[in-house]
């Protein structure tokens, strides 16, 4: 087993040139827009010519709720996609792209592990081809022209109060969550409080993320709404006029990515919304593009499967008319443990009670994927001090609900270690067990749509709400938006808004603490418990330890 670190591994990658990975999936070179040697964007023209095609299999690779014990969803993503593609088959893999908030807080780098990574790795996890840039400088064009706008005369007639559209940048600081701006007199314009998101989070994401192509882009665009009249009328983006020059701004940034991985196996990375705060998947032109040329398309959707799963099946499936065949849940033993109640200094020793005290989460978690009609298989993830008792326990859990669990190498084997998840999900998404369905319909109003997930997927038994945000809902289903789907923004810890409560609970409140409308994406977005739409940085930020060493390598990343 190596004991080299994640960026070790990826700095010894023998890399191919981007074209020989694109021309794997049929990818000609005069339809990559290189970026260096190993990256490129593929040209929307080309993806208009797939129109016609018949699409692969859809995999969803998800987890249950994240410990610091750690789950490897990316990593169980990458070696799954290279697992396929060892047995024989033509397989991609579809994930997002990395924000610089968690590269330089907590988490280090979003590119799998050991020998499950996608490269550059170092370049993934930091500028890439300027995607989340551009995001940002479109989301703060429209802010100053909002600004810009009232400044001039306010022709639209916008009440300060009740401008919407915040500030947002690619990065964790808590500092600006609440500020006030446009002090210092008449040059600087009227005072206003306002405040900044993180990138990640903004409606311009979302719409990347959920567009068809540019023209879907630029409506969207258009359909964001920035603020409202004293008689609460709605300003659009189209009203400010800021949507042609944002799609101008993103005009590169909507055509995905592709890399590979260090087994030189084609990779689109494109797209990154968190699934806490925002709809965590990739984009869907990255998703529909990898199906008409693959075989076997694996994805991922961030954190546990009540975030990240429940947002693919309810948000991107619905609105992107796509399907999964089959679903992945990724577990660790070391996890298990954690859910059973052992502390993170104690995992390394043999805890057979513990690991079955702590199944219950990822039980949760596979009744509730199955809930959309699609059949599950468990990927327990291999840490090098899980025993065979250990294992069983999990196997034996997982079987009990009708479901198989696999146990999975790929950190240390690459795709030696998945092929038996490769051949299992090939027999399932082939079985045509998947009959996908939503859990709620269209035209279920906006609160019963948060109860449904509430009760359903959270087994809460009540949503807390007060009048505003009741009569808040109530208006825009009266505006026409009480057809769109829902995103909950909810800590990933825990099924409830406690994020130090592990474990499988029931019976608890779901606080709503505020609504937001994203009108351009097509979802309403409720905000539950305390959870921060800029998250800060931790005590011990990860950017302590991120420098060059002599060589000019990065360290640090991982």
């Amino acid at each position: 087993m190596s004991h080299k670190s994640d960026i070790e591994i990826a700095r010894e990658a023998a890399k191919r040139p981007i074209q020989e990975i694109g021309a794997k999936l049929g990818i000609g070179a005069e339809d990559l827009l290189p970026y260096g040697h190993d990256k490129a964007k593929v040209s929307q023209p080309f993806i208009d010519s797939l129109a016609g095609r018949p699409d692969g299999k859809l995999i969803l690779v998800t987890a249950i709720n994240p410990t610091p014990a750690g789950e490897g969803k990316t990593t169980t993503t990458v070696g799954l996609g290279d697992g396929l593609n060892r047995i024989g088959k033509k397989a991609a893999i579809c994930i997002r792209e990395a924000s610089l908030g968690p590269c330089f807080g907590m988490k280090g780098g979003a590119a799998g592990g050991g020998y499950a990574q996608v490269v550059p790795m170092e370049e993934m996890n930091l500028h890439f081809t300027g995607d989340f840039h551009a995001i940002t400088s479109a989301h703060n064009l429209l802010a100053a022209m909002i600004d810009n706008h009232i400044y001039w005369g306010n022709a639209l007639g916008i009440d300060q109060r009740r401008v919407v559209w915040r500030r947002v940048m690619d990065m964790n600081d808590r500092a600006l969550r609440d500020i006030v701006t446009s002090l210092g007199g008449v040059p600087n314009g009227f005072p206003r409080q306002t405040g900044f998101d993180i990138t990640v989070a903004s409606e311009v994401m979302a719409i990347l993320c959920l567009a068809s192509d540019l023209a879907d882009l630029e409506r969207r665009l258009g359909d964001i709404i920035v603020a409202y009249t004293r008689d609460k009328a709605p300003i659009t983006c189209r009203d400010i006029g800021a949507d042609g020059a944002m799609a101008v701004l993103l005009k590169d940034a909507i055509q995905p990515n592709l890399v590979q991985t260090l087994e030189n196996n084609p990779a689109f990375v494109h797209g990154g919304p968190f699934a806490n705060i925002a709809h965590g998947c990739n984009s869907v032109m990255a998703t529909k593009t990898a199906l008409k040329l693959a075989d076997y398309v694996v994805t991922e959707a961030g954190f546990g499967a009540d975030l990240g799963a429940e947002k693919f099946m309810n948000i991107k499936c619905r609105k992107a008319g796509i399907a999964p065949s089959a679903v992945v849940v990724v577990a660790t033993v070391r996890a298990m443990k954690m859910n059973g109640g052992v502390a993170k200094a104690d995992l390394g020793a043999e805890n057979v009670e513990a690991v079955k005290a702590g199944c219950p989460n990822l039980g949760r978690h596979i009744e509730n994927v199955k809930s959309f009609g699609v059949p599950v298989v468990v990927a327990i993830n291999h840490f090098s001090g899980d025993t065979e008792a250990e294992i069983a326990a999990v196997e034996e859990y997982v079987a009990g609900l009708g479901s198989e669990a696999v146990l999975c190498k790929h950190w240390a084997l690459g795709s030696e270690g998945t092929e038996e998840l490769a051949r299992r999900v090939v027999a399932l998404a082939e079985s045509g067990q998947a009959e996908f369905e939503p859990l709620y319909p269209d035209d279920m109003g906006l609160f019963e749509k948060i109860e449904t997930i509430a009760k359903r997927i959270y087994r809460a038994d009540s949503v807390v709400a007060d009048a505003k945000v009741l009569s808040q809902l109530r208006e825009w289903e009266a505006a026409g938006f009480g057809s769109l789907p829902v995103c909950m923004a909810k800590t990933q810890y825990s099924f409830t808004t406690d994020p130090t409560v592990r474990g499988a609970p029931e019976g608890f409140p779901i606080p709503i603490r505020e609504v937001r409308l994203s009108a351009g994406a097509g979802f309403v977005v409720a905000i539950c418990g305390e959870i921060m739409t800029m998250p800060g940085l931790p005590s011990a930020p990860a950017a302590e330890s991120i420098r060059l060493n002599a060589d000019g390598f990065v360290e640090g990343l991982f």
